[in-house]
């Protein structure tokens, strides 16, 4: 009766209903760690933010879904979550005898000359408390400041989910039994915090640059995010190598981004991209930075990683990438930063250099390595290794295995097309 198609489909209870579902799943994505900051100054007490955070979302699914998406979300999510984290904060005397995790002072500010730029990087820092293991500082802080699932998690540790859910069980029992006192650091307190929140954005850029699993390559998100927390850890660092070294491996990383996939989201291995596809003004912000960053020795883990993505960048070609400067590269990453990880990707950089026998013998050293046992890159490389010997059985296998350990449907999909070439 005089209302459009159009109007009438926007107004059925079930559209109005999967348009706020998707307007949360959008803000989960994009908004999730503003939100929590917010709610956490309040707050006075990240458990009891994080509470907040999760019950405005809840109550966004249902008024979206009632009145509409509203013209920020962002905003109108913070301000439910604040709102509730001021009423628990006015109990706070009760709070803290019941949830004393994660307690940072909302009054206690850095220096002005300090002064963080952003609220993300002021959390991500208030987390990353020294009195926790390293390892626990930067779980913690990917699972409830950064928004990764705990599957996610587990992924960057290389570890089961079970394990990780176990540790992060074990790192939130210790800080209420200890009652660590979560506030913000200051000034003298950064440096002793800053190679958990290294570690931190590295992981969160890492996890969204090929997703754990999905239909898609990459979380654009979570890339978009720690290339955010590294920009902003630069402006508030501005001399530190490392921070320069991280920031600059993130631009070197993202400007291949785009020739990743072909025009019908098939991947695209780095040998075979077009490299007119690449982001020439990110990959020579990151060669400054690197040059920036050597100009400090010793040259730390992220300074070599992005050395070895500059030359990767550099190169006119595939066939004229410089391997031999790659393997030093890797050969002194190895020393600085024993990792199972780095030995498998110096594999591949020997199997360029002395041939394919030679890194296979060390890939398969590797292989009896036990956190790398459900690693489903050292089975590709092992099959890729395998099939380039021309070992067509043995590299069938070591793809199928592969292909058990994938997740990610674009990778899957490579998986499936080469195990098909081999057969």
């Amino acid at each position: 009766m005089g209302t459009d198609a159009a109007a009438g489909a926007s107004s059925h209870p079930g559209a109005r209903r999967a348009e706020a579902e998707a307007a949360v799943a959008r803000a989960h994505a994009s908004e999730w760690t503003f939100v929590l900051a917010a709610a956490a100054r309040v707050a006075g007490d990240l458990d009891a933010a994080e509470d907040c955070v999760q019950d405005a979302y809840a109550q966004a699914l249902v008024h979206w879904a009632r009145d509409g998406v509203p013209a920020r979300p962002g905003a109108w999510l913070t301000t439910v979550a604040t709102r509730r984290a001021l009423e628990l904060h006015r109990r706070a005397a009760t709070l803290a005898r019941k949830l004393p995790l994660l307690v940072p002072d909302p009054v206690d500010e850095l220096p002005e000359a300090y002064e963080f730029p952003d609220e993300r990087l002021r959390l991500v820092f208030t987390c990353c408390h020294p009195a926790l293991a390293l390892e626990a500082q930067v779980a913690l802080t990917l699972r409830f400041v950064c928004g990764l699932s705990t599957a996610e998690v587990a992924r960057a540790f290389l570890v089961k989910e079970a394990t990780m859910q176990a540790r992060l069980t074990r790192a939130k029992k210790k800080i209420a039994e200890t009652r660590i006192p979560y506030r913000v650091p200051d000034a003298a307190e950064l440096p002793e915090r800053l190679a958990a929140v290294l570690e931190v954005v590295h992981l969160v850029y890492t996890s969204g640059h090929t997703a754990a699993a999905g239909a898609g390559l990459t979380r654009l998100d979570l890339a978009e995010r720690g290339i955010a927390l590294a920009r902003m850890l630069r402006a508030l660092l501005p001399r530190d190598p490392d921070v320069a070294g991280l920031l600059a491996l993130t631009l070197l990383t993202e400007a291949r981004r785009a020739a990743r996939t072909d025009a019908d989201g098939r991947l695209v291995l780095l040998e075979d991209q077009d490299r007119a596809l690449w982001n020439h003004e990110l990959i020579a912000a990151g060669q400054q930075l690197v040059e920036q960053a050597l100009r400090t020795p010793p040259a730390g883990r992220y300074t070599l990683m992005a050395a070895i993505a500059a030359l990767h960048d550099e190169a006119p070609s595939w066939t004229e990438t410089d391997w031999p400067q790659i393997l030093a590269l890797y050969d002194l990453l190895l020393r600085r930063w024993p990792s199972t990880v780095v030995a498998l990707n110096r594999a591949v950089a020997v199997s360029f250099v002395e041939g394919p026998a030679e890194a296979l013998a060390l890939v398969d050293g590797l292989a009896e390595d036990p956190s790398l046992a459900t690693y489903p890159y050292l089975a590709a490389t092992r099959a890729d290794l395998l099939r380039r010997l021309g070992e067509t059985d043995a590299a069938a296998a070591a793809y199928e295995e592969a292909l058990l350990l994938t997740a990610n449907e674009v990778e899957a999909q490579f998986l499936s097309a080469r195990l098909a070439d081999l057969r």
